[in-house]
């Protein structure tokens, strides 16, 4: 399974339009190569490098949305997705763009083919999400991009 997206290469800066300095909207994504047994698609996009002063955890999690149909191959920039949108780190659904506080982090967008559908209510955490994928995963594929603000 591949998840690209035409607005940013694997491992390059994400533009800064689908960020805070910018619209803050969400980037188009493509979807190819899923498996064709397939019942669900999860897109969760979290941020590892958040500092430990900010969250304990040092995790920021941007956008988490299931049950996504697997016939779904792209997401157009600055659109709900199909599907059931979970809650982000900041306690919204939605996506919520790249907004590092200290220096240039990475933003993962992890896409996965589940063989069932999710029994999760609209606004479920990544954590809950992760949990109900234990053992259903058919395929994933991971897309990096990094993101500094701007210095003013």
């Amino acid at each position: 399974m591949l998840l690209k997206s035409p607005a940013f290469q694997e491992g390059e800066k994400i533009p800064s339009l689908y960020t805070c300095e910018g619209k803050n909207i969400n980037p188009p994504l493509s979807f190819s190569d899923v498996p064709t047994n397939a019942k669900n698609l999860v897109l969760i996009m979290d941020d590892p490098d958040v500092p430990v002063f900010i969250r304990k955890d040092q995790m920021y999690d941007h956008w988490v949305v299931f049950n996504i149909p697997p016939t779904t191959r792209k997401l157009e920039e600055n659109t709900k997705p199909p599907g059931i949108e979970g809650k982000n780190t900041s306690g919204k659904t939605g996506y919520t763009g790249p907004c590092p506080p200290d220096r240039e982090h990475r933003y993962f967008f992890k896409l996965y083919a589940l063989d069932t559908l999710l029994q999760l209510a609209a606004g479920a955490s990544k954590k809950e999400v992760e949990k109900a994928m234990e053992g259903h995963i058919l395929a994933s594929s991971i897309l990096i991009g990094r993101y500094e603000k701007k210095k003013t």
